[in-house]
């Protein structure tokens, strides 16, 4: 039922994707740079073109990819958040974004839920599992929420630790969905930012999304020790 459901949403995702409005500029005429998918996995430029040649389809695709990055993590999710606001602009590329993390969240979590810790181990190393193995046992949603809120948290493998728990769905996708709005607005911003040639605000909100990273990053024991401390209260 719940593969039901996903091929569902993915048939709907393309019937609709033609009303949803395209990219804004022409990058690159059909076909362009097309073989080259290591280059769009490593580069925000190619992958701006490469969305562009899909025409009509070019927003169902870009959704998928937001899930793809998600669940197996071929392509860096700055470089899907960049590219989606200067594709699509700020509005409807946070929109897109957000609707394909959110359906990547589900399916991680759905598939550790279903196929158990063995199938996530091969997703997480050992190193992550031992230190966040709290997690798959009565995790809070306020925790859970503050997991998806910290910068630089490695937020797809939450998703795959939280489907080991008895966390209920409902649950997970409202916590992963606001929790993850303010990482996606600003890489969003960032991308519309630069198509408009606003290169100083680009500048700002790089330095302040380095500002946040960096201090996730240096106070990042704490943080996981207090949220273990309160988790454990």
């Amino acid at each position: 039922m719940r593969g039901i459901i996903f091929v569902v949403l993915v048939v709907l995702l393309f019937f609709f994707s033609r009303y949803i409005p395209q990219p804004l500029t022409a990058l690159a005429p059909p076909g362009e740079d097309l073989d080259d998918f290591e280059g769009i996995y490593s580069s925000s430029d190619k992958l701006s073109k490469f969305l562009q040649s899909l025409g009509p389809y070019s927003p169902a695709v870009f959704v998928l990819l937001q899930v793809l990055q998600v669940v197996a993590a071929p392509i860096p999710g700055e470089l899907t958040g960049v590219a989606g606001g200067y594709v699509y602009g700020q509005t409807f590329g946070f929109v897109l974004s957000t609707v394909g993390l959110t359906i990547g969240s589900w399916v991680a979590f759905e598939l550790a839920s279903i196929l158990g810790r063995p199938f996530v181990e091969r997703f997480i190393s050992q190193e992550v599992l031992h230190k966040f193995d709290f997690l798959t046992t009565n995790t809070g949603a306020t925790i859970c929420f503050l997991l998806f809120l910290i910068p630089g948290f490695p937020k797809d493998y939450l998703c795959f630790l939280l489907g080991l728990s008895r966390m209920k769905l409902t649950t997970f996708l409202i916590v992963s969905i606001i929790g993850r709005i303010p990482g996606t607005y600003l890489l969003t911003v960032q991308g519309a930012k630069f198509r408009d040639q606003q290169y100083y605000e680009v500048v700002a909100f790089a330095v302040v999304s380095a500002m946040l990273v960096l201090v996730a990053y240096l106070y990042r024991n704490k943080i996981y020790a207090w949220i273990k401390h309160r988790h454990e209260n």
